[in-house]
């Protein structure tokens, strides 16, 4: 039998073999700590298997004493899951994106559920824990328990709490006839306010609400009296509801007509307009909202296996909060100088009496900390830094070989253009979370310009990383 010639590695293989970036053994290379290997007619290095073997041993020995002895083919990340993901079509231009609860409510810069659909398949397995530490309106945590995967949910923002519990509730026995009852109750009461479906020679009597309402000038300012006695009245309802399934779901419904029967032109436009809106509008749209959203989390019910959970926790991922162990995270993190959630938020934040000042401290990236012209605006280093103290708590809550998927835009600040991609990976490496792969998507030529001044982003990158355990070596 012919002997078939020795197998021979590239420096990327034998990188992920030996469990480290590629750019370390690079930089090992040239330092001379590992021996050079011969290179092929092209001029690239390839390694034979004795040569391998000798950097996963140089590699385990700079490893700190508590990784050593690990099995390292399990740590480094498949070569053949880089090529599959490689393989995909990740502009997704002609998919349905709000099946079940994804249209539950709205919510600017969420990205698409294909995308964490198909990182979660490729990088965890059914019953490991998938995060999302920028969850938003919960679209990974959705497709996570689609999927099997037990979720974890991480927000500062209340009002992405909310949604995301919302989009992620398991209904029990009688949830979705009491908010379709309820439903029916606004209609009913939207119909008795009326005045054009009486004669006008005997108009009905506004209608006033007993119930409470917050006591802002933001109500005035954004919200006719009529519309502001219908909401606080719906909003009194969803208080009253028995379970917290039924709540979570009927405040969400609550809140995704609120920026639509205000004074404010839509959720990226803070401006105020007149719209031709009537009484009893509001109770007409909110039991449209309610009744779409009690089915549709009907649906998303049965869809689920029993055993699969999902935990959203209201926190600031700057001061480390204590989660469950991940497996994978998949978010959107923030781009720096791109949106103000805190303020596009606010009419919403104020009637669920969320504390929205609080959150705007907190809010990492928003437009408004950016565009500061003051001495101490912030800057792409500031982001670079609270994302290097994000990735040090991810480091220990991503288990050893785990993978943090990061889909992210440019930013344009001060009229420069800074890739995020960039900055996202030089700050995880500083903590032990190497890129292992990028991949490139376009966005559709449609999608709205969250500020038209400081540019629309047309791409997105995917940042793959890995946790490869210990500092950068």
């Amino acid at each position: 039998m012919k002997k078939l010639p020795p197998k021979l590695l590239s420096t990327a293989e034998v990188a992920s073999e030996a469990g480290v970036h590629k750019d370390t053994l690079l930089r090992w290379l040239r330092d001379g700590r590992v021996s050079e290997p011969h290179r092929n007619r092209h001029g690239w290095r390839v390694f034979t298997e004795a040569e391998t073997s000798q950097v996963v041993a140089f590699a385990e020995s700079e490893r700190p004493p508590r990784e050593r002895g690990m099995v390292l083919r399990e740590k480094a990340t498949p070569y053949a899951a880089i090529q599959r993901v490689q393989q995909i079509d990740w502009d997704f231009r002609e998919v349905k994106t709000t099946y079940l609860t994804h249209g539950l409510h709205p919510y600017p810069a969420k990205f698409i559920p294909q995308i964490p659909n198909a990182l979660i398949q490729e990088f965890s397995a059914v019953g490991n824990t998938v995060g999302d530490i920028f969850c938003g309106s919960g679209t990974t945590l959705v497709e996570g328990m689609l999927l099997k995967r037990n979720v974890v949910g991480v927000d500062a923002n209340p009002l992405a709490c909310l949604i995301s519990a919302a989009k992620t509730t398991r209904f029990q026995e009688g949830d979705r006839d009491t908010l379709l009852a309820l439903a029916k109750r606004a209609v009913e009461l939207a119909n008795e306010i009326t005045s054009d479906e009486r004669p006008t020679l005997f108009p009905v009597a506004e209608f006033v609400s007993k119930a409470p309402r917050p006591k802002e000038h933001a109500i005035d300012f954004w919200f006719e009296p009529f519309v502001v006695e219908e909401l606080a009245e719906a909003l009194s309802w969803c208080h009253a509801l028995p379970t917290q399934a039924a709540s979570n779901v009927a405040l969400a419904s609550f809140s995704a007509i609120i920026v639509n029967v205000s004074r404010q032109d839509s959720d990226t436009r803070y401006v105020r307009r007149r719209k031709n809106l009537r009484p009893g509008d509001a109770l007409r749209r909110f039991a449209q909202a309610l009744a779409d959203n009690a089915n549709a989390v009907e649906k998303f019910s049965e869809l689920l296996e029993p055993t699969v959970t999902s935990r959203i926790l209201r926190a600031d991922v700057l001061e480390a909060p204590q989660i469950p162990e991940l497996d994978l995270v998949v978010c959107s993190p923030p781009y720096p100088n791109a949106y103000s959630y805190h303020l596009y938020h606010m009419t919403r934040m104020v009637w669920l009496g969320m504390d929205q000042r609080d959150f705007k401290k907190r809010e990492i990236g928003s437009h408004r900390k950016f565009s500061s012209k003051g001495k101490n605006a912030a800057t792409i280093e500031t982001f670079k830094a609270e994302m290097k103290s994000v990735f040090a708590w991810l480091n220990g809550v991503v288990r050893l070989g785990g993978h943090v998927c990061l889909v992210v835009g440019n930013s344009i600040i001060r009229g420069r253009t800074y890739d995020n991609a960039d900055v996202l990976k030089e700050a995880a490496a500083s903590a032990g979370l190497f890129e292992v792969a990028r991949l490139n998507r376009n966005l559709k030529d449609t999608s709205k310009a969250f500020n038209p001044r400081i540019g629309k982003i047309k791409t997105e990158r995917i940042v793959i990383l890995q946790n490869r355990g210990s500092r950068t070596i």
